[in-house]
């Protein structure tokens, strides 16, 4: 597995309920994580026992050191890491509520993005899937073309979270594209299903998902019709920070087990959910606790 994107060092501090402006409050925690949408999927997808390699810049700081040291913790190889001499490794300031395991997130980012030559440097050899997220377009449509040209038989996944200027280039030649709710709204789309037949018109993905949020998710298989999952809500919602980079891996990870489109979007939202009533990404295992 061969994840290409970013990966940032999150201090977390968790807060009784998110302050007002200009408020002081005292933190009830503080951790610090390995963050990063690609980084957090490949963790899962470790735990869920593939090999995973990760592709992306980092600074030459101890912030990098850290996020190095993480990403091998949790199983992931780093030898494809591109380190800039100039930048900072990107950060990120989080206030995890836990009133209702909302997050707010204040991001530094002073880095340039991975290029196309760079990614041309990476060996496919012995990959069974390559996730990208989608940013930089310019560039990752680049390394798309390279790897449709030089592994075809390899799937690509595209994650689409923000929108970006020319991130329209980044919808031929996935096979699988994995939207969220914020990108579909900020297309003007209120509705899972007419955003999805939308981009499926715009793309040649064989499978089109989108997470919503409370109202769970909704997938439409090239050919077939708009189909919806809901939620599943944990007992208590305890962090929702990655519920998403949790979300995508588990759709990659049922694909790459050979689930139909439907049961793996199911299981997505199943384990997405278990982990909003969890701290973290890191998880052990598909179902709740038992009691005693």
């Amino acid at each position: 597995m061969l994840g290409v994107g970013i990966a940032v060092l999150d201090l977390v501090d968790e807060v009784a309920a998110y302050p007002a402006e200009d408020e002081e409050v005292r933190a009830l925690a503080r951790r610090r994580v390995l963050g990063g949408n690609v980084a957090n999927s490949l963790a899962v997808l470790s735990q869920l026992g593939h090999a995973c390699r990760w592709v992306g810049t980092l600074g030459e700081d101890p912030a990098a050191d850290l996020i190095l040291a993480d990403l091998a913790g949790h199983g992931n190889a780093t030898r494809d890491a591109v380190c800039v001499p100039v930048g900072a490794t990107p950060t990120s300031a989080i206030l995890l509520s836990r009133a209702n395991g909302s997050r707010t997130i204040v991001h530094f980012r002073d880095l340039p993005e991975l290029s196309a030559d760079d990614f041309a440097e990476v060996s496919l050899e012995g990959v069974a899937w390559v996730h990208f997220e989608g940013r930089n377009p310019q560039e990752t449509a680049r390394m798309i073309r390279r790897v449709r040209e030089e592994a075809p038989e390899v799937p690509v996944s595209v994650e689409l979270e923000k929108p970006r200027p020319g991130i329209e280039t980044l919808l031929e030649g996935p096979r699988l594209l994995l939207a969220s709710r914020a990108f579909a709204r900020a297309g003007g789309f209120e509705d899972a299903g007419a955003f999805l037949e939308d981009l499926a018109r715009r793309s040649d993905a064989a499978l089109c998902v989108v997470a919503w949020g409370a109202q769970g998710a909704a997938f439409l298989a090239r050919g077939g019709r708009v189909q919806r999952v809901p939620a599943y809500v944990p007992r208590r919602v305890v962090d929702t920070l990655g519920a998403g980079d949790v979300f995508n891996a588990r759709v990659i990870h049922g694909l790459l087990q050979g689930l139909p489109a439907a049961e793996a979007v199911v299981r997505a939202v199943k384990l997405a959910g278990l982990k909003c009533g969890h701290p973290g990404v890191v998880m052990a295992r598909e179902s709740p606790p038992t009691s005693g």
